[in-house]
């Protein structure tokens, strides 16, 4: 089935305002805490990765923290935005003229400046001489780094490192508390993508439900959803590795991983658990959704379903600003328990 759908345009405004978001929570920071306003935010983009020791890149997706900021899709950059002034600079890699012959035209810094709206670009060559150039300050130029914790993943981010560093202070401990709470809270140029991304998705999964026999296997199914998704949405990334899971590798919560490749055979009577969720300029959705693979729910298989379709109608019902994510989980684990103990699944 084609789709009602169309890609919407990538506004660079979008990271302009995350850019004056992010500089202002900065400067009350140093309001708040009496320090002066002089200083760079300074950010690396990723790097390109190949397989291992082979020359097989692997496709390239920006670090999100620097696409929020910059929406930068090429490896290789750094940015960084003048905290008295708010200037926003790129640093783009000095490529080989050999780039042209495997990878294509060489993009002039001219292109960079309006591809995405930034005020200079310069190259990374010259990050040193720029930024001292630019700094008002008194003594060595400051440079706020992204570093801290990641709670889902226990993983650090990257502060920026390049040749050169040692004439510059360093402070690795403001910007990524500051930085991270403004991802929390999206503007509407932003939700308009996330829309896009749930938009197109849920119609893959409406369309990979269609599409489901008994006797198929998972990955013909995750197939689709990536087809559909990218033929029909430009989106080329997912949020995460697909999960399409049937029979018992619905209880196992990140199946689809490579030990686990989504490539069991449905069989009737099975209950199918799909969670799969494309992304649209490093914006993604998160879509979770059960159904019997031969169309038609048992009375056990439509009891738990619609336990869990209650505690989500409920949740929703309740949803407003203000109200604690806890008291929703909490709200939707009731009400899954009443329906268990009603069915009875549970007693007590």
């Amino acid at each position: 089935m084609a789709s009602s759908l169309t890609p919407p345009p990538l506004p660079m405004e979008l990271h302009a305002k995350n850019r004056e978001k992010v500089l202002k929570s900065i400067l009350k920071h140093l309001t708040d805490s009496s320090r002066p306003h002089h200083g760079f935010l300074f950010l690396q983009g990723g790097e390109e990765q190949t397989r291992y020791c082979t020359d097989h890149a692997e496709l390239f997706r920006q670090e999100s923290y620097f696409a929020y900021l910059f929406g930068v899709r090429e490896p290789g950059f750094f940015g960084a935005i003048d905290i008295s002034t708010g200037k926003s600079m790129l640093f783009a890699p000095r490529l080989p003229s050999e780039y042209a012959v495997w990878m294509g035209e060489i993009k002039p810094s001219s292109y960079f400046k309006e591809r995405y709206g930034v005020s200079v670009v310069y190259y990374t060559d010259e990050i040193v001489g720029v930024l001292q150039e630019e700094y008002k300050g008194s003594g060595k130029p400051l440079l706020f780094l992204l570093h801290g914790l990641n709670t889902d993943s226990n993983n650090f981010s990257k502060p920026a490192k390049f040749e050169g560093m040692e004439v510059f202070e360093t402070d690795l401990s403001t910007l990524h508390p500051i930085l991270t709470e403004c991802r929390v809270l999206k503007s509407d140029l932003e939700l308009a993508l996330i829309q896009f991304a749930n938009d197109i998705s849920s119609e893959a999964h409406v369309e990979v439900m269609r599409k489901t026999r008994v006797g198929m296997k998972e990955y013909q199914l995750e197939s689709m959803f990536l087809h559909h998704t990218y033929m029909y949405g430009g989106c080329r990334h997912c949020s995460y590795t697909c999960i399409c899971a049937t029979g018992e590798n619905s209880a196992v919560l990140h199946y689809g991983h490579a030990a686990a490749p989504n490539d069991r055979t449905l069989k009737d009577g099975d209950m199918a658990l799909f969670d799969m969720g494309a992304e649209y300029h490093f914006y993604g959705s998160d879509i979770t959704c059960s159904f019997p693979v031969n169309g038609k729910f048992t009375i056990d298989q439509s009891l738990i379903y619609n336990a869990v379709l209650y505690a989500h109608n409920a949740v929703i019902s309740a949803m407003k600003p203000g109200v604690s994510w806890v008291d929703m989980h909490k709200l939707a684990e009731k009400v899954i328990l009443q329906s268990l103990k009603e069915g009875h699944i549970l007693f007590g």
